[in-house]
């Protein structure tokens, strides 16, 4: 939006002695004088803020900012997500202030509503990402591949594998069972045999191009 604030230049109050103390959501009873006055004036800010004013929105801001990422940092865990939702409450805010009804809830207890569900959405959201990284990579990834071993598995059945293990040197065949029987990834097979990786991925990758040249006739060296 044009007019949106600009809400990197609000600086984010985490100490609730700034700004204010902390403001409780209003209830028909209960309020002390002066929180029954601050919500007043959040009140009156919102009804600012609805037509377009932005100093409105910086006192707003500063004033219960504090609350709204307090919840975020909640629910979300981490200080970076919960800034992020931090602000995009605010955007909202500023993009619904007009339809605010101080019949249904205080200021706070509308800006907690619009925390909790972003919050919850977001968490939501990754939850349902990870579990499908998850999925995929129990169904496509595995453990490490090259071209060659992707041939080899192509050209050739369980039993003649076998035999042309033999045809391996000691060090390349207990490599690739290690990799290609036990199931462990390159990183596992160096970290068993407490050798380098690099090592590692050079045994494997000319044991199974010997495996290669055994199973399709090529010549041998």
């Amino acid at each position: 939006m044009p007019n949106e604030p600009k809400l990197a230049a609000i600086r984010l109050r985490r100490n609730s002695g700034e700004g204010g103390p902390p403001v409780t959501p209003s209830c028909s009873t209960g309020l002390d004088p002066e929180e029954a006055a601050r919500s007043r004036r959040l009140v009156e800010l919102l009804d600012s803020i609805a037509g377009g004013d932005r100093d409105a929105f910086t006192e707003f801001y500063r004033a219960t900012s504090h609350r709204v990422f307090g919840l975020a940092l909640r629910i979300l865990r981490g200080h970076a997500a919960a800034e992020e939702i931090t602000q995009e409450v605010y955007l909202q805010a500023w993009s619904l202030a007009s339809g605010y009804d101080r019949k249904l809830s205080s200021p706070m207890g509308w800006l907690m509503m619009l925390t909790h569900r972003r919050a919850v959405d977001r968490v939501r959201r990754e939850q349902s990402a990870a579990s499908r990284d998850i999925a995929y990579g129990q169904a496509n990834l595995g453990r490490d591949h090259d071209v060659v071993a992707e041939e080899v598995g192509q050209l050739l059945d369980e039993q003649s594998v076998l035999d042309c293990l033999e045809t391996l040197t000691a060090i390349q065949r207990e490599a690739v069972a290690l990799a290609y029987y036990s199931g462990r990834t390159y990183s596992e097979v160096a970290d068993h045999l407490e050798v380098p990786l690099p090592t590692i991925k050079t045994r494997i990758r000319d044991g199974l191009k010997r495996l290669e040249n055994c199973l399709t006739g090529s010549d041998t060296r």
